[in-house]
């Protein structure tokens, strides 16, 4: 076995064990045994793959840009949801998190029109320098070095028993495959997010004013894998209410809690109803502070 088959940034203790039970009782001969094309695991993103407090990193990407608009055109400061990020009214925002119909509807529409008629490599663009010169307030660092160590071991392991590694998120599917890649080693075409449209014009690609299926959350999550895969997970990780779907889709569910405060951060808000579930269907619960003796950093991959 390699380190990372090792799980090293894992302690030894009842969460890691079930990760490495359900994958040799899934990959090996006997009752469990899944195949090959069948092996799928997807993960949530914010929380689950990288830090999301005290702002969703894409959050921040988005907010700088609506700042800007607004400087252009101040008649957008008293129109959602420019006017709650003027006004610092989290509890607007908020609504992404309880699924509000009505607050998913204006941030998707003013998501699609702030890069409407931009290039997919215009995107990547903004979104890297975004990634290189922003960094998050309490480790004065870039957001990328803010991804779990452990969790990319994880999708390393997995990657070597041949299963096929989603992100399934509620953020951009475009921000996240910009550094899917390199940062997760997931290709591109399985990351699945909150998705653009696209049309082609005047021989080129372009961003459209509308977004592509609705938000991925909730019930989205397990519908827009299925529909992309063809398939449901038999594994799936996640953190947060809005992950629930996900993780009831799959045989095997680990939910991370964030409980560490001195190495990242400690909170239960949007989370209640998950670890609920969590305790109600024996999902595998993660200790931030019990299991992993590693929170942040890159791996090596062969």
């Amino acid at each position: 076995m390699t380190s990372v088959e090792l799980l090293p940034s894992w302690n030894d203790g009842p969460a890691k064990q079930a990760v490495l039970d359900f994958v040799a009782s899934t990959t090996t001969p006997g009752p469990s045994f899944v195949e090959v094309a069948d092996r799928i695991a997807a993960f949530d993103n914010d929380g689950t793959l990288w830090s999301e407090r005290p702002l969703a990193p894409q959050f921040d990407f988005v907010f700088r840009r609506w700042g800007e608009e607004v400087k252009a055109d101040p008649s957008l400061a008293g129109v959602q949801p420019y006017k709650a990020l003027l006004e610092k009214d989290m509890a607007f925002f908020a609504g992404v998190g309880t699924q509000d119909p009505a607050t998913i509807d204006t941030l998707l529409k003013a998501f699609s029109r702030s890069w409407a008629g931009s290039t997919p490599a215009e995107f990547d663009a903004e979104v890297r320098v975004w990634l290189e010169t922003v960094k998050q307030p309490k480790f004065d660092v870039p957001y990328i070095e803010l991804v779990y160590k452990p969790m990319l071991e994880l999708i390393e392991y997995l990657k070597a028993h041949e299963f096929r590694v989603f992100v399934c998120s509620g953020g951009g599917r475009d921000f996240m495959r910009t550094f899917a890649e390199e940062t997760w080693g997931i290709y591109k075409e399985n990351v699945i997010g909150t998705a653009a449209d696209y049309r082609y014009t005047d021989g080129r690609i372009v961003r459209a004013e509308a977004g592509l299926g609705g938000l991925d959350i909730g019930p989205g999550k397990p519908e827009h894998i299925f529909a992309h895969a063809g398939r449901l997970p038999v594994l799936a990780g996640g953190n947060a209410d809005v992950d629930i779907e996900l993780l009831e889709s799959a045989t095997f569910s680990l939910i991370i809690d964030h409980d560490d405060d001195d190495r990242e951060f400690a909170y239960t808000s949007g989370a209640e109803a998950s670890i609920a579930r969590a305790k109600e269907l024996g999902w595998t619960v993660v200790s931030v502070k019990k299991d992993w003796n590693t929170v942040y950093g890159q791996i090596e991959r062969s």
